[in-house]
């Protein structure tokens, strides 16, 4: 275990929309940097819900949620706008700007951050050719595939590597030929010291890789951590 401080902590977590019964049942969860994980549960079990709490998509309802040592409920929408910056998020329904081309949309994390127009075409163009979208540059989402909108926000989600790496079923869209190559990519953010989290429905990968497994099941978490792991291609 890293001896740094987790990435992710959270203390006895709980989640509610309004009045409902809660989504999410008093989460125990450290994340640390250099590790990988798959975040299991069937349709309706709450991985989105999680995975939302971890980008600070949605405030969660009781307990304590510290990203990066930063407890978030003591700090301000400035400094949580800072910490989103080490966020790199894949969303299930890919989240592109229909108005941005494809390298625009993969560059707009760099541009955030202030990296140069020149060092940002570069950067996204290398990212782009290695998930196989090097003819789709100036394409708009809108003329794209399914997979191929997956790709995109994938080169966005890890483009600037961030320290955390949060991916809501990533491979859901693509063939298994891509998937393992995507795969591969988040290893590699993995090996380099992001904290990856993948949900996934996709057991195949699951036992495959054999890389820790977080498995929520009516809104409770259990870690199914194995050891060893399969060897990514």
């Amino acid at each position: 275990m890293s001896k740094e401080g987790p990435v992710i902590s959270l203390d006895k977590v709980m989640l509610h929309y309004g009045n409902s019964a809660p989504v999410l049942k008093n989460i125990n969860l450290s994340l640390h940097k250099r590790s990988f994980h798959f975040l299991t549960g069937a349709s309706g079990a709450g991985k989105t819900s999680l995975l939302r709490l971890l980008y600070m998509g949605i405030r969660h309802s009781s307990g304590k949620l510290k990203i990066f040592g930063k407890d978030i409920s003591e700090i301000s929408s400035e400094e949580q706008c800072k910490l989103r910056q080490r966020i790199g998020v894949v969303f299930q329904d890919f989240n592109l700007l229909n108005h941005l081309t494809v390298l625009e949309n993969v560059t707009l994390p760099l541009k955030v951050i202030g990296e140069s127009s020149r060092q940002r075409e570069h950067q996204a163009k290398e990212i782009l050719d290695w998930v196989g979208l090097g003819n789709c540059f100036n394409a708009l989402p809108n003329v794209l595939s399914g997979g191929q909108k997956q790709r995109v926000a994938i080169a966005r989600a890890v483009i600037t590597r961030p320290d955390l790496l949060l991916a809501d079923e990533p491979t859901g869209n693509v063939d298994e030929r891509i998937a393992n190559k995507l795969m591969g990519l988040f290893y590699g953010m993995h090996k380099m010291g992001t904290c990856v989290v993948v949900a996934t429905h996709y057991r195949q990968f699951v036992d495959k890789f054999r890389y820790n497994e977080l498995n929520l099941d009516h809104g409770r978490l259990t870690d199914k951590s194995q050891t060893g792991g399969g060897v990514l291609p």
